[in-house]
């Protein structure tokens, strides 16, 4: 039975369905002029097709001429110049042919520390162009030449180009959040391209030409799940970033128009408009960096250390670790290149704390260049400055490292509390100086606390009120975090519990020197003396009152006294040493 529409070609008249029949007006495959016979509306006669108000309705030129004149045949130049950029780039960072993970770093690799730490938002596009290997960028190049060209050939240039700026930004924004690994590589870029090609495929399939229909529809969901399993089954191959990418694309290509559907006068203002969106992209990763340092990045959390009494903020990926230079460190998670870092330790100093001394001590003992490393060539300190930490008067130091093919830069900062100098130490490369700022954030940030052994002990004092051992301890702890009158109440205490204990006098005599109540410590060293004459801690103490009163030979007699008494105390040694250079008979 013959269909209700007749269409009259070369080969003979061919009867289709009202359903076919506008399935192919829609496709372009019938010209205007064809001429058709429609029962309902032209009778037994035939007429052009141009006539009939179905086709009027149906019939879109430029979907037509789409179909008629979709190639690929064009040479993709863009594509071609951005995979001649790839391989200048891999020439002139890679050595002996491969990118190692300290150029990798250098050159601008995706490196989150250095992005969150910093606001090296650029990263996040130069990353793109860098590559391992020649294999790496060879495999990448020859994809996107073919794919890339596809969608050069099929949209206009400045969609083509959004796409590929797009994609990249989104692939390693993805890969910074999902995953830590430092990322290089075009291989997001090229999962972009395919996605792109996927959702161009699957919007415009009834468009194509049959030549190119199943390539750009059917083969391109097997080819895309092909390279995401491969991708998926290999070591050291960052996932994320395959899967930004290709969503980007997907998401890209979607929204594209092809350059066959555009409108074949833009207006003028058109070019400007659809390249804002790349530009606008390319600005704020470029200038963003000031942005966002500083206003954004980097984010802090609150680290708390018991032992030491201190709380301080530290960037929020930072990870806690080993450090030569502290007891307590927390660094960025990168090995050397990138690796920034900050070491806190306190240092005892019976005699009272001395940011000086504690600097000269640390410069010449603790940065000696055969004690840092085998790459060490030399370090070089500059002059102590005043700095103000946790509202104290404490010092800044700057150090130079100069290592082989590297350089690093060290703060340290000597901040005293009681009988202890605490000394913060911030290490980071010299290529990136934003560390120094971030360091002063930190330390600007740091607060005293009352630390675990402080704590244990009052609370050992608060149930045993009448031991003196208990209250000793108390006082002791108290003394050492510099809390002079509350220790000194707390050794006196436990000295009329126990007045025969010399130690505990000898401590009292410490805590209401620090007071500065002078007359009261040296009645109490004073009374050490009568219970033990011979007793170094108890000489050396009435030293430290003589001294105070302003009686600087008495003081030295004593401590000679106390030498004798005790000839291996290098500690008592270096203070008899100091006090005789003051002198002028010893000068």
């Amino acid at each position: 039975m013959a269909g209700p529409v007749t269409l009259r070609t070369d080969a003979g008249d061919e009867d289709l369905d009202l359903a076919e029949f506008e399935a192919r007006l829609q496709q372009g495959e019938i010209s205007p002029q064809s001429l058709v016979r429609l029962p309902a509306v032209t009778g037994d006669h035939f007429v052009p097709a141009c006539e009939l108000e179905l086709y009027q309705r149906l019939h879109q030129p430029r979907r037509a001429y789409f179909r008629r004149a979709f190639s690929l045949s064009r040479f993709p130049w863009l594509t071609s110049g951005l995979i001649l950029i790839n391989v200048a780039v891999f020439l002139a960072t890679a050595e002996n042919g491969e990118l190692g993970l300290d150029a990798m770093v250098r050159s601008g690799a995706k490196v989150g520390p250095l992005i969150f730490d910093l606001g090296e938002v650029w990263r996040l596009f130069t990353a793109n162009f860098l590559h391992h290997d020649a294999l790496h960028i060879g495999l990448n190049m020859f994809v996107l030449f073919n794919v890339g060209g596809v969608l050069e050939n099929t949209y206009r240039t400045l969609d083509y180009l959004w796409l590929l700026v797009f994609t990249g930004i989104a692939t390693m924004t993805t890969s910074l959040f999902l995953n830590d690994a430092i990322t290089v590589g075009a291989s997001g870029m090229v999962f972009g391209c395919l996605g792109g090609v996927l959702a161009f495929g699957l919007k415009y399939r009834s468009l194509l030409p049959p030549s190119y229909r199943s390539l750009l529809g059917d083969a391109a969901i097997p080819t895309v799940l092909g390279l995401l399993l491969i991708g998926i089954t290999s070591q050291g191959v960052d996932n994320w970033a395959h899967v930004g990418g290709l969503l980007a694309g997907i998401a890209t290509g979607a929204l594209m128009r092809p350059r066959l559907l555009a409108e074949a006068r833009p207006l003028w203002w058109e070019p400007a408009v659809r390249a804002a969106p790349s530009l606008a992209v390319l600005t704020v990763v470029f200038l963003g960096e000031p942005l966002f340092f500083g206003q954004f990045l980097p984010r802090f959390r609150t680290e708390r250390s018991e032992p030491f009494g201190l709380t301080m903020p530290v960037p929020s990926g930072w990870v806690s670790g080993a450090d030569p230079l502290g007891s307590i460190a927390w660094f960025n998670g990168l090995s050397s290149a990138g690796r920034a870092s900050f070491a806190a330790e306190a240092v005892e100093m019976p005699e009272g704390a001395d940011v000086n001394e504690a600097a000269r001590r640390f410069v010449e003992e603790r940065l000696k260049p055969r004690d840092l490393g085998d790459e060490v060539l030399s370090v070089h300190a500059d002059a102590a400055e005043a700095w103000r930490v946790a509202d104290r008067d404490g010092l800044r130091v700057r150090v130079t490292i100069r290592e082989t093919g590297a350089v690093r830069r060290l703060m340290v900062f000597f901040v005293p509390r009681g009988t202890l100098v605490y000394q913060l130490v911030a290490e980071w490369p010299q290529g990136f100086p934003r560390y120094a700022q971030v360091a002063e954030w930190m330390v600007a940030g740091l607060r005293f606390t009352e630390p675990r052994a402080l704590r244990l002990v009052r609370g050992e004092a608060l149930l045993f009120p009448n031991s003196p051992d208990a209250l000793a301890r108390l006082g002791l702890a108290l003394l050492e975090q510099g809390e002079g009158p509350a220790a000194a109440e707390a050794l006196q205490a436990a000295v009329r519990g126990a007045p025969a204990i010399v130690p505990y006098r000898v401590a009292l005599a410490r805590a209401l020197l620090v007071s500065g109540e002078v007359d009261r410590a040296c009645e109490a060293s004073g009374a050490a003396l009568t219970y033990s004459p011979d007793d170094a801690q108890a000489l050396e103490a009435d030293a430290r009152c003589e001294l105070a009163r302003g009686h600087p030979r008495k003081a030295l007699e004593r401590l000679g006294q106390a030498r004798t008494a005790a000839p291996g105390d290098e500690r008592l040694r270096e203070a008899e040493s100091k006090l005789r250079a003051t002198l002028p008979e010893f000068r």
